[in-house]
């Protein structure tokens, strides 16, 4: 395992616990297979979690491993529509009720092995719960930041699992302002993207995707465009998987959806550059999407260009009624953020964009169980 910048290629030491690399890019784990790949027999098909496919993670004693049997979810039928094949991804049923709990695991197991006893994050919610969840099963001390803007359910949540919850600003990155000013030096800051392995438990929502499709990639992810660790790590798996054998065929086009209330990867796509500018003032209901500035701009630009994929900016008045769409369609109870990416689906699908034949996947990527309605 070698650990590499994704934006300078800088190496980095595993010796030491990771954080960014000193041009300020996130990092990026590399498994070396030139030897010997992992065979696709190395899958644990009796494991119902995502640690069915540890071959394919970053290597992590068992002692330190801090699961809540999370991924493994369900690849659920949204028919056809156009002569185009949907599916939804159902990441409602993880531990805390959301996506967040794959890079958790993975990110926790980790700084457990490191010796890390203490850290801190901003959060729009979800990210916080499932922090504060991993962190009281390893017995790592959790400090939440987050908007006192947000939905009561959200604190109530992170403060069951036992973290300390610090309310203040009126979005995440206000939020993150005041941890940076409180921050301890002994706090790990667990912020998205501020270390490598919440991507690499993002990464298995690729794995499954692929295997539940019977070893087969679809044509198009639609993902819902925050910070962006599943669309970087669903874009890792699905390269690890054509390197390694595991899947034949072209790689799908990603495609990262936000809303017209906060949407700098999409702006920053269209404009044809490589970086994205902060947003202003951004306002949206999909609390998970209103990043003004996301660390991993960069790399999802860089993404969705190496996969042929787009950037979409939906309306914020249309979610509500795309996010009933989506609960009637998939049977499932979703966050605001499943609106966004059907909006986007919609979209291109009138397009052309998305072709007549073509297989898509959405993943959803929360429950509704926290939202205000």
């Amino acid at each position: 395992m070698t650990l590499i910048c994704t934006s300078c290629e800088e190496p980095h030491s595993g010796k030491e616990t990771a954080t960014v690399c000193r041009c300020g890019h996130p990092i990026e784990v590399r498994l070396d297979w030139r030897e010997t790949a992992p065979a696709i027999g190395t899958v644990n098909s009796n494991d119902p979690s995502l640690w069915r496919y540890r071959s394919v993670l970053p290597p992590i004693d068992d002692e330190h491993i801090t699961s809540l049997i999370e991924g493994w979810t369900r690849l659920c039928s949204g028919g056809d529509h156009g002569g185009v094949t949907v599916y939804f991804k159902d990441e409602t049923v993880n531990p805390t009720g959301s996506f967040k709990d794959r890079g958790m695991s993975l990110a926790v197991s980790h700084l457990d092995m490191s010796g890390v006893r203490e850290v801190c994050l901003p959060s729009a919610g979800n990210a916080g719960v499932s922090a504060a969840a991993y962190c009281e099963k390893a017995g790592i001390e959790c400090h939440v930041y987050l908007p006192e803007t947000i939905p009561a359910t959200f604190v109530e949540a992170t403060e069951k699992y036992g973290a300390h919850v610090h309310l203040g600003g009126q979005a995440i990155a206000e939020a993150a302002a005041r941890m940076q000013k409180e921050k301890k030096e002994e706090w790990f800051n667990l912020s998205t993207l501020k270390e490598p392995y919440r991507v690499e438990g993002k990464k298995t929502l690729g794995y499954e995707i692929a295997e539940q499709l019977g070893w087969q990639f679809p044509d198009v992810i639609i993902y819902p465009t925050g910070g962006g660790t599943g669309l970087v790590g669903m874009w890792k798996a699905f390269n690890e998987l054509k390197r390694m054998g595991w899947v034949e065929g072209p790689l799908p086009r990603m495609v990262a959806v936000q809303s017209a209330g906060c949407a700098p990867v999409v702006k920053a796509f269209v404009a044809g550059t490589s970086e994205t500018e902060p947003w202003q003032d951004g306002d949206t209901v999909a609390l998970g999407l209103n990043v003004a500035n996301p660390l991993g701009g960069t790399w999802m630009l860089k993404v969705l260009r190496q996969s042929g994929g787009i950037a979409v900016m939906v309306n914020e008045e249309e979610v509500a009624v795309a996010r009933e769409e989506v609960a009637h369609i998939s049977d499932t109870e979703s966050s605001p953020e499943a609106g966004v990416a059907w909006l986007g689906f919609q979209s291109l699908a009138r397009s052309g964009w998305i072709r007549e034949g073509e297989t898509v996947v959405i993943p959803i990527t929360g429950s509704a169980e926290r939202y205000e309605v």
